[in-house]
């Protein structure tokens, strides 16, 4: 992170523009909209900054800039011209310790102006650090089709209520909830179709119902997908950011991590092969006991929760327990990765039926049914199969698979680490052991992976692109 994000409070403010011309005078009007108060400084006054000295009593010094002119301003824009006065403002302000701004001069400035969305008094803001400001600008327009300008409407409506919520509902966490339902349920609608006095009825009535009471919390299990941030649901990613508690494997990739809730308390609970964490029933005592504590409960697995993921178990203690729950799909990592790979798992000159299996089982051997998966025009799709892997092939083979049967082995697939290495049931194993392979990764068998060269969209080249 190259620039933190701040909001400053600019109000009654003394501010200080270098420069008059129309640049200067687009700098000005952001301030002025902050409520600062400003003086210029410059040898020339267009007429643009001239009209603005009246809208927005401006004081207006006609001279040019030098460094007695910094007297206890908070924060200072150079928009000149003129590189030797550009340089000294900086300098200037950088020795007395004031934000300074230099218009197109990342390397002179201590903040920059990023692309703003006004709804106030609700503000995003946009910036690339001064690298790409044309994709600042397309970054802004797609953020201001998805922020109406009701959603300042809502939130002074919000403000309106701040007290009078919080003296009603003494405990911030359900104070939380009751603001996460209000903002997104009916009291929004009635905003965005321009009924406030209805919201505001709505809303007071919404409040008397409400009662200041300790809850008994909810669990939901995500899917968290095979790795890549935007396979995640909408329904997803709505409850990873409403989550008070997020318990997460180690298959969840950071970015995706990085999308719950900030305050949120994350618990690792990550299985690697003979090291848990946590033993599952641990876990799944861990799960009950939150949400009886009144939390809700992310518990964000890799891949989907019910292919291979022990979701059942867990929602099978929540259910004895009488602990409300949701589970929430994910895209598993055969689908994920076979499509990311290019290799599909059935097509009618290859396969015309896929397994899932596992590549270990609670012993940590790799006991299978041999002879059903021996069977030819079939997919055979293994999970947590790389330490078996040897094995695995030597078992097909003495099963019957022919020993050039095609092979492939996905590495952290759908992210931009993804590698697929491809084989036969004979030669794969070398392969990998040649190569420094690790989890997560998830084999796939059958002639559909001869596929795989010619259908490799999700190649380095576009890896790269994206």
């Amino acid at each position: 992170m190259d620039y933190f994000p701040l909001f400053l409070k600019l109000k009654d403010q003394a501010c200080l523009v270098v420069g008059a011309g129309e640049i200067a005078a687009r700098k000005i009007e952001l301030l002025a909209r902050a409520g600062a108060k400003i003086t210029v400084i410059a040898r020339e006054i267009s007429p643009t900054v001239l009209n603005l000295q009246t809208s927005h009593n401006l004081t207006l010094l006609q001279k040019c800039f030098s460094p007695e002119d910094i007297s206890e301003f908070r924060l200072i824009v150079s928009a000149t011209d003129n590189m030797e006065t550009n340089c000294l403002v900086a300098q200037t302000a950088t020795e007395q310790n004031i934000l300074v701004n230099v218009v197109d001069n990342p390397e002179l400035c201590s903040f920059i102006f990023p692309a703003i969305i006004d709804r106030s008094p609700v503000i995003a803001a946009v910036s690339s650090g001064g690298s790409a400001p044309v994709l600042t600008r397309l970054l802004r327009a797609k953020i201001e089709t998805v922020i109406p300008p009701a959603y300042g409407r809502l939130a002074a409506l919000a403000d309106k209520f701040r007290n009078k919520v919080k003296q009603h509902i003494k405990k911030p966490a359900q104070r939380r909830i009751f603001w996460e339902n209000v903002l997104q349920g009916s009291v929004a609608e009635l905003i965005f179709s321009g009924k406030e006095q209805e919201a505001e009825q709505q809303l007071e009535q919404t409040l008397l119902k409400q009662k200041d009471s300790s809850n008994l919390g909810e669990v939901y299990l995500v899917g968290a997908g095979p790795g890549a941030p935007d396979l995640l649901t909408f329904r997803a990613l709505r409850l990873m950011q409403q989550a008070d508690v997020v318990v997460y494997d180690r298959l969840v990739s950071p970015e995706i991590l990085d999308l719950t809730r900030r305050d949120a308390e994350k618990i690792y609970v990550g299985k690697e092969r003979q090291y848990h964490a946590l033993p599952q029933e641990s876990i799944n005592t861990l799960l009950a006991d939150l949400a009886k504590a009144g939390k809700r409960v992310v518990r964000l697995k890799g891949g989907d929760p019910f292919i291979f993921g022990r979701g059942g178990e867990e929602i099978e203690t929540l259910m004895q327990q009488g602990i409300n729950f949701q589970v929430v799909p994910g895209i598993t990592a055969a689908s994920g990765c076979a499509t990311y790979s290019g290799i599909p798992l059935t097509h009618r000159d290859h396969a015309q039926s896929c397994t899932f299996v596992t590549g270990h089982l609670k012993d940590n051997s790799v006991n299978l049914n041999w002879t059903q998966l021996a069977a030819p025009n079939q997919t055979i799709v293994i999970y947590m199969g790389l330490a078996g892997l040897e094995k695995i092939c030597q078992s097909l083979i003495a099963h019957g698979s022919p020993k050039d049967l095609p092979i492939a082995i996905v590495q952290q697939g759908t992210t931009s680490n993804q590698r697929v290495i491809t084989g036969t049931l004979e030669t794969l194993p070398g392969k990998v052991a040649a190569q420094d392979i690790k989890p997560p990764t998830l084999i796939i068998i059958g002639t559909v992976v001869t596929l795989h060269d010619k259908l490799n969209w999700f190649s380095d080249e576009y890896r790269t692109s994206i």
